[in-house]
């Protein structure tokens, strides 16, 4: 079975080179604590960070002396991670809004996938302080709310939802169909 495409070769070039900036990817680290509280909560075993970019959330949660759960990382940047692979709980933080618009509904396809139990995933909905090398604001989507519910919806039941000054989280288990 052919997995649906989530990401061009030339944008997977581009978020390479913003991976290079060690200030990219670092909403994470803010995210540990909740994070913490929602595998202790769900007791999973597993987590599957997509779109964990160098890993910070892991580095995090280690800081935090979190563990005995695995960590399966999974980012398009950072090929030598494998595929996204199934956890108990799935993190998808600060990605939504740098995904090609087109190809929105088959990572929320393949988020909904890997979620065993709980889904976390925060969305920023301005514009980033950082471009990407061809000039474009580093958040492709930048929608509402409003916009991303529908679409979380087709996946997941939402459990939570936060509203944050730049955007929001959602707390979600995978929708049965």
């Amino acid at each position: 079975m052919n997995q649906p495409q989530t990401i061009t070769e030339e944008y997977r070039h581009l978020q390479q080179e913003l991976h290079k900036n060690p200030n990219y990817g670092v909403a994470s680290i803010g995210y540990a604590p909740l994070v913490k509280s929602i595998l202790e909560k769900s007791k999973a075993r597993s987590l599957s960070d997509y779109g964990a970019g160098k890993q910070n959330l892991k580095k995090a949660l280690d800081g935090m002396g979190v563990g005995g759960f695995d960590y399966l990382p999974y980012d398009p940047a950072f090929p030598e991670y494998g595929p996204p692979q199934p956890g108990d709980l799935a993190c998808c933080i600060d990605v939504l809004e740098h995904i090609e618009p087109n190809f929105v509904d088959s990572v929320l396809a393949d988020l909904r996938a890997i979620t065993q139990k709980v889904g976390f995933f925060s969305i920023a909905t301005g514009p980033a302080s950082k471009f990407l090398v061809d000039g474009r604001n580093a958040h492709l989507i930048q929608k509402p709310t409003s916009w991303w519910l529908p679409k979380l919806c087709e996946h997941f039941e939402i459990l939570q939802l936060q509203r944050e000054p730049k955007g929001f989280w959602v707390l979600t288990e995978r929708r049965k169909v």
